[in-house]
């Protein structure tokens, strides 16, 4: 038995490092020592803040004491039984926590490829939260997008949204930095407000049309309503950003009368297994990723803008509730 060292939420609004016990790995398993981890600024800080309703799947699957943290780069140390494809020494991504030793079942593993820098290895858990979300879109050549809310998730998502032929793709938020910074990631062009306001603006851009595709990523709730009269009849309208809470909508003006497609994208509608129907698994998702990473078609590493040792998470997640907006990419370091 080891130990290690790991962030823990003890409550709402509570941020502790424990000293926690880590087994040798077992059956098909893999013992990794942490290099870097990135903060998700979305799931992450709903869970330190405590703010979603109790009795939701938010509340089941957020338990106090609880450990977050699920972008995790680090060097396999030692292997168990029936381990394939992975050996000790390999740098690897995986969903393992905010903490300096992490025990992994091998087959969940992505090996990073040379080329890729630990911290954008650190993206691709977010990455292939994106591309699920843009291909359950079905975006095809040509059709529009509106991706509201461009924190990290709404930023890969216009960068993919780019790839896959959209055009043009319009980066929506409340933020002027954010909207900036997806101006410099493949957004055609930018609205700042809120979802209510960004009719008329994307009106006359978009040569009188609405989008064809509404992507959101806030998880705000109370910004769906106004995302459905952004998309056009029989338009899609995908819910990225797990909403926080209840959504008052009234489905016969806002969806039955147009038509709408409403598609949730969680991360658990990957396919568990690749069939001739759909390939796309987390893990063929993930070594894409990787893949677009290191041939410089999706850019990652400008968007860390700001680094912790790992002794200073709390610091790091206090910083990121006062104000989230003026914050990317929260990177923290293990190797100190």
């Amino acid at each position: 038995m080891q130990t290690a060292r790991a962030v823990v939420f003890p409550g709402a609004r509570k941020v502790d490092l424990e000293t926690v016990e880590v087994p040798s790995p077992g059956e098909g398993q893999v013992l990794i020592q942490t290099r870097c981890t990135l903060i998700s600024t979305g799931t992450e800080l709903t869970a330190f803040g405590g703010e979603f309703p109790p009795e939701s799947a938010w509340a089941n699957y957020v338990r106090y004491p609880w450990r977050p943290g699920y972008s995790n780069v680090g060097v396999v140390v030692q292997t168990g039984p029936g381990v394939e494809d992975v050996g000790v020494g390999q740098r690897v991504v995986s969903h393992g926590a905010h903490a300096s030793l992490v025990l992994q079942n091998w087959s969940q593993v992505q090996p990073v490829p040379e080329g890729v820098s630990d911290e954008e290895a650190a993206f691709c858990t977010l990455g292939v939260i994106s591309l699920n979300g843009v291909r359950l879109s079905r975006l095809q050549l040509g059709e529009s997008a509106v991706v509201c809310g461009v924190g990290l998730v709404g930023n890969l998502a216009v960068q993919l949204a780019r790839k896959s032929g959209g055009w043009p793709v319009v980066a929506l938020d409340l933020s002027e930095a954010r909207l900036e910074m997806a101006a410099a990631h493949g957004a055609t062009h930018t609205l700042q407000g809120d979802a209510g306001a960004a009719r008329e603006g994307l009106l006359a851009l978009n040569r009188g049309r609405l989008a064809d595709v509404v992507f959101e990523v806030t998880g705000n709730p109370k910004v769906i309503p106004g995302l459905f009269r952004l998309a056009r009849r029989l338009g899609r309208v995908i819910l990225l950003g797990s909403p926080r809470g209840k959504t008052e909508v009234d489905f016969h003006d806002e969806v039955h009368t147009n038509g709408l497609h409403v598609i949730g994208a969680h991360n658990s509608t990957h396919t568990p297994v690749e069939t001739p129907y759909n390939v796309w698994t987390l893990q063929r998702d993930g070594e894409l990723f990787l893949d677009l990473v290191a041939a410089g078609e999706v850019r990652v590493n400008d968007l860390v803008t700001e680094r912790f040792g790992w002794r200073e998470a709390p610091a790091a997640f206090e910083m990121l509730w006062k104000d989230r907006a003026r914050s990317m990419g929260v990177m923290l370091d293990w190797t100190g």
